[in-house]
């Protein structure tokens, strides 16, 4: 999963839970928010009303002789109440209480406060009934959600622009530096610009990385040249005094099975060196891709020149290739080299009495060649590194084998832009397929 979308899945998670919980706590909140503004505005009316009484006298409220003043609305949703007060102690409270006013039994938030006026004591009552409170409630939390909700929203969305914003030099670096181009990509560094220290900091130690990276190989392809250059000549001289040995007339035969072993090991010696010397050639671009052949008539190439070998082990061959599929830009010395590495591979690691089948076949807008064998197979542990020069994880019989044939095969491949797949079963057989892009083959008529 990418980091921006870990990210934004924790934006939105967060955000979410924070929603939940508000929504939990929201009636409580509500319902002490509104509590509060009642609380305050009885409080004020009470203020107001002990000052009319201050300033105009208890008359202003209590007339002919009573004792006791009520006024409420129609509704009765609140009410206040002035009466001579008996009870000894003094009252300042506010609560929930319930009276009855002309029959009707109804709740209050009720502030009771007494005082003295005109030498008498007297207890005041401001009340505003509960449902007159909760007829206000619903409706601000009903805002208060959605107002939250459309925060929530623009939150999520500004975390989005914010994380694009930040994190695209980030998926620049990852795009140009690792997976657009093949990687390491040699000879190419374009630094990308952000302010971020971290990812100045990791685009740069890539940039070192990749050149650490370019100059060891570069070191590794002209050792190998270089040696495999220089042991040619060696090994040509000897060859070359082995066979003048032969010609002798006083050559013993215990001489000259020595020489015979000799001559199998410089054989095996050359071998190796003009192997290596095409992998380092190949690494080193040093072929030219503007041939273009028939698959089929490459793939008889390849079986005229291994058909003996097949029939050593009783190995039946069977190719199923469309007659008008043809490769382009390609170099027909490294694709016949493919080919013939991959099938002697197969009979190599085949038993006898096998089978060998090469299947072409279109799939996802892609060609594939596939070399099919029912041969010992390879363990799942061993497929990564079946392409790393001089390993043999199978055993053979053949005595001639080095480890060099995959990898051959493995730069060719590289070479050409093929991507190779490899599905093997042990005991069951191995399918080494090769992966074409849409513009490498062509259909001739």
């Amino acid at each position: 999963m990418k980091l921006q979308t870990k990210l934004t899945l924790f934006n939105t998670i967060s955000k979410l839970v924070i929603v939940t919980i508000f929504v939990l706590l929201l009636p409580a909140l509500i319902k002490n928010i509104n509590q509060t503004y009642t609380d305050s505005k009885l409080r004020k009316q009470k203020d107001k009303l002990l000052k009319i009484v201050e300033n105009q006298g208890i008359k202003t409220y209590i007339q002919n002789g009573e004792s006791d003043a009520s006024y409420y609305t129609p509704l009765k949703e609140d009410y206040v109440s002035l009466d001579v007060d008996s009870l000894p102690g003094y009252i300042d409270t506010i609560k929930n209480e319930k009276r009855i006013l002309q029959g009707d039994t109804i709740e209050y938030r009720i502030l009771s406060h007494n005082f003295r006026a005109d030498n008498k004591k007297y207890l005041l009552e401001i009340a505003i009934s509960v449902d007159a409170i909760k007829e206000t409630t619903r409706p601000l939390q009903s805002l208060a959600f959605r107002v939250l909700v459309a925060m929530i929203l623009l939150t999520i969305l500004a975390d989005q622009v914010y994380s694009n914003y930040v994190l695209r030099p980030l998926g620049l670096i990852i795009k140009t530096k690792l997976v657009g181009h093949k990687f390491p990509n040699f000879g190419s560094f374009k630094e990308v610009k952000t302010t971020t220290s971290d990812f100045q900091y990791l685009d740069i130690s890539i940039h070192k990385m990749i050149e650490t990276i370019e100059s060891t190989f570069q070191k590794e392809r002209e050792f190998i040249s270089n040696a495999s250059h220089e042991l040619m000549t060696p090994i040509s001289i000897l060859q070359s005094k082995i066979e003048n040995m032969f010609e002798r007339e006083d050559i013993v035969d215990e001489l000259k099975t020595r020489l015979l072993e000799m001559q199998k090991i410089l054989n095996r010696l050359k071998s190796i060196t003009k192997t290596l010397l095409l992998i380092s050639q190949i690494e080193n671009e040093q072929f030219l891709k503007e041939d273009k052949i028939s698959l089929a008539v490459l793939l008889q190439d390849v079986y005229d020149e291994i058909s003996i070998r097949l029939q050593d082990k009783n190995i039946s061959y069977e190719a199923d290739i469309p007659a008008d599929w043809s490769l382009v830009n390609v170099n027909k010395f490294l694709l016949f080299n493919l080919l013939f590495n991959l099938i002697n591979n197969a009979i190599k690691y085949n038993k006898t009495n096998g089978g060998i089948k090469v299947i072409a076949a279109r799939e996802n807008n892609a060609f594939t060649v596939s070399v099919v064998d029912t041969g010992i197979g390879i363990s799942p542990e061993d497929i990564p590194y079946i392409f790393n020069r001089f390993k043999k994880f199978r055993q053979s019989l053949q005595q001639d084998s080095f480890g060099l044939g995959l990898p051959i095969v493995k730069s060719i491949a590289g070479f050409h832009h093929i991507r190779i797949e490899v599905q093997s079963e042990k005991g069951i057989g191995t399918t080494f397929k090769l992966i074409f892009a849409p513009d490498a083959i062509t259909f001739t008529p």
